[in-house]
């Protein structure tokens, strides 16, 4: 059973391992850095359907469906699964494993959702009820821009701080059994709002809500930023990510030399165009199921703090002139079961 050393920050006793994972992404981010790393990249961003939320549905399947392969798993040797995206009541989750036949528990929470999704899977693995869990979230650049900003047709300029979502799915299982990679520890996150109103400047947004669980989670572990790898952000982006180390050089950190961010490492900033980076649930997903965690199987890394962050806000709550509430939740990864 999960035991609390803080408030909200639990570490897992049985260790679960993530036994296997697959990331699927499109053309852009098929021609990023992490191209190598990439289960599937998709040349037709439309998957062969006739919508962008079809599309983004497609990514979902297929990303399940590579790391139940590579786990030699059936998809009835599933017991529960955790999945969520940006569109409206989760359809892109929904409507794209419907055909699984697995139990299913829509999340929402916005770009946080790879974390939240692997957070539970942790801990009901961990609880002894049940031996295998999937997490699978996805996001898909032209399904979001119609939902919270302008179809494509309008040709809206971008400002400098405005993230490219990602086109891309994540899936990774966690079971009772099996290696590296290992969930050792996790924070759950708390809402964080200060007062930041500008739908193009997400990472602003979201930088607070990062500070806060990852100070909670320092601070209640007792460690220090050098006792890391890699201390990884999704989807701060540029911006926030520069946000994120004032804070917590103001709460006594400096993560400088360990930090990174999703929206950062997925595209090539320069070549590619993308203002602030990336962003979007399917950015920290895919960048964590691909590179991050064949990282820690390999042993090219050995200690990891996952941590994906999310605006929780809709169109009408920012067409109403409401502030952009944040999210982040945080998950402690590793090459070895450590005690």
């Amino acid at each position: 059973m999960p035991s609390s050393i803080g408030r909200a920050t639990f570490r897992f006793e049985r260790r679960p391992s993530i036994r296997s994972f697959a990331a699927v992404v499109g053309k852009k981010e098929g021609e990023g850095p992490l191209h190598d790393f990439f289960d599937r990249i998709f040349i037709d961003t439309k998957l062969g359907q006739d919508s962008w939320e079809k599309a983004e549905s497609q990514l979902q399947k297929e990303a399940l469906s590579c790391a139940m392969q590579k786990g030699g798993l059936s998809a009835e040797e599933i017991e529960l699964l955790f999945a969520g995206d940006l569109l409206n009541q989760c359809i892109g989750s929904s409507y794209g494993l419907r055909d699984m036949n697995i139990p299913f528990m829509g999340l929402y929470g916005a770009c946080s959702t790879m974390a939240e999704s692997l957070l539970l899977a942790a801990f009901s693995v961990d609880s002894g009820a049940v031996k295998q869990a999937a997490a699978v979230t996805s996001s898909h650049f032209c399904s979001a821009e119609r939902q919270f900003r302008y179809p494509l047709e309008y040709g809206g300029v971008r400002p400098p701080t405005a993230q490219w979502t990602v086109t891309g799915s994540g899936a990774a299982i966690v079971s009772d059994t099996g290696g590296a990679p290992y969930i050792q520890m996790a924070t759950v996150g708390k809402i964080c709002d200060l007062g930041v109103t500008d739908i193009n400047n997400m990472g602003a947004a979201m930088a607070p809500a990062a500070a806060d669980t990852l100070t909670r989670f320092l601070q209640d572990t007792g460690t220090r930023p050098e006792d890391y790898d890699l201390i990884l952000t999704g989807d701060l982006g540029f911006v926030g990510s520069d946000l994120l180390y004032e804070l917590m050089e103001a709460n006594g950190f400096d993560i400088r030399t360990q930090h990174n961010d999703c929206g950062k490492m997925i595209f090539d900033r320069e070549a590619q165009d993308v203002h602030a980076g990336g962003s979007g649930c399917g950015c920290s997903a895919s960048v964590l199921c691909s590179y991050i965690l064949s990282g820690l199987r390999s042993g090219r890394m050995q200690r990891v703090l996952f941590m994906a962050t999310g605006a929780l806000m809709s169109t009408v709550s920012n067409q109403q002139g409401e502030t952009i509430p944040a999210i982040a939740h945080l998950l402690f990864l590793s090459a070895q079961k450590e005690g």
